[in-house]
């Protein structure tokens, strides 16, 4: 399992550096959007959004985490969470629930810590900010 995440955070980190210097040329500002299905992918996906805050400066923009899937519940996990929530803050990324996640899997939206956002339809989400130019991933 360690290596699964090892290798993802080397992916990520070769994926979006090579990437953010062909865009820091053109671009302002860089934004990413990871698509994602599972808690502790929260872990090497905070790692590289701090890595591209440092490498990017101020070209920097937003960093959106999108949840969807079944495994949409673990968000209500506190304990689990708070860390992860604290540690997106720091970075100014953003945590997002997929409304239509949440209702599937009978998740409560009220369940969910406060500093979490929800979207109606966390992949129709993911794709209207790749049509604004955010930089996509999907895990």
């Amino acid at each position: 399992m360690k290596t699964i995440f090892s290798a993802l955070l080397l992916t990520l980190f070769i994926t979006f550096s090579n990437t953010s210097k062909a865009f820091s040329q053109t671009a302002k500002t860089q934004n990413y959007v990871v698509l994602t299905k599972k808690v502790p992918q929260l872990k090497p996906i905070l790692l590289a959004a701090k890595s591209l805050k440092k490498e990017d400066g101020e070209n920097f923009g937003k960093f959106e985490i999108i949840f969807c899937g079944k495994n949409i519940g673990d968000l209500t996990q506190m304990e689990t969470l708070i860390p992860h929530i604290e540690a997106a803050q720091a970075i100014g990324a953003n945590i997002i629930a997929c409304g239509f996640s949440l209702k599937k899997f009978n998740v409560e939206a009220n369940k969910l810590p406060k500093e979490i956002e929800i979207v109606d339809n966390g992949i129709l989400h993911n794709l209207h900010l790749q049509q604004k130019g955010y930089l996509s991933l999907e895990l």
